[in-house]
């Protein structure tokens, strides 16, 4: 039995090999005439007349500072790179962006919605609103800061000064009626109480103003909530009164205070409000 296993395996490795060979030779005639019948074979060879591309060679060195001056422009390279990766937080904070996504969010949930509109287009709105508002201010940093120094009229150090007193000047404004938040880091800070504007160093207005846009923001949106309140009451105490108990009232508000919101033109009455809380 064995034998004939053997014997059975031998003769189908034979077939296998018959058949094999025929199958090599036609696919090595067909790749041999690849072309078509009268087709002209050739070979395609590089001239003269091409030329290679380009490429640049970027080749960064690290090395010892040789002048004064060498270790001056490092400062201020190092300086520049440091506000250009705080500038996002600076504009921010030092602007009225702060104040205006603030309320714009207290509207949002005094409306009692989650999902509509999206807390993007709520940035987004805020931000554009405060570009509105702060383009005199960019303006002027870029003619008295930007633009010397990238003329080489001024070094950082002064375009820095040229860049912070417009925004000094819109901060102290902001706070012109309610210098508390000063008083309280100048005290904290063990400094002398000022009398002008210059006196209030920059590291002291910044979080003063902060904390007075915070106060500001947080005072409009309990007035936009009042009225939704009311709404939320009266609903309540109807669906109360009808036995409803169940049934949420915020679902039963909603409707009511969108229309409410949009009879009173409630986005056009709010954006009025915030621009003249800001631009006297």
């Amino acid at each position: 039995m064995k034998f004939k296993k053997r014997l059975s395996i031998c003769f189908a490795f034979l077939i296998l090999i018959a058949f094999a060979i025929p199958i090599v030779a036609f696919a090595q005639e067909t790749a041999q005439n690849r072309f078509p019948q009268g087709a002209a074979r050739a070979r395609t060879e590089m001239t003269g007349e091409v030329q290679p591309v380009d490429l640049p060679i970027i080749d960064v060195q690290i090395r010892q500072p040789g002048t004064n001056e060498e270790v001056a422009f490092s400062v201020q390279v190092l300086l520049l790179l440091t506000v250009l990766t705080l500038a996002p937080s600076i504009l921010i904070l030092v602007t009225c962006f702060l104040r205006f996504s603030i309320v714009l969010d207290f509207i949002k949930r005094a409306l009692s919605l989650q999902q509509v509109p999206p807390t993007t287009v709520l940035n987004g709105i805020a931000l554009f609103m405060t570009l509105f508002i702060m383009w005199p201010v960019l303006t002027n940093i870029y003619d008295n800061a930007v633009k010397p120094l990238t003329e080489g009229q001024i070094n950082l150090e002064r375009a820095i000064t040229e860049a912070e007193a417009p925004l000094r000047l819109f901060m102290f404004k902001q706070m012109s009626n309610n210098t508390q938040y000063i008083e309280l880091f100048m005290s904290i800070g063990d400094l002398p109480q000022p009398e002008t504007l210059a006196d209030v160093p920059t590291h002291v207005l910044i979080p003063a103003y902060i904390l007075h846009e915070l106060t500001v923001a947080f005072k409009i949106g309990v007035f936009l909530y009042i009225p939704f309140i009311i709404v939320d009451m009266v609903v309540a105490s109807i669906l109360m009164s009808m036995g409803m108990i169940m049934l949420p009232p915020v679902q039963i508000s909603m409707p009511f205070k969108l229309m409410l919101f949009v009879l009173v033109d409630g986005w056009g009455l709010l954006t009025t409000q915030l621009f003249s809380s800001i631009i006297r």
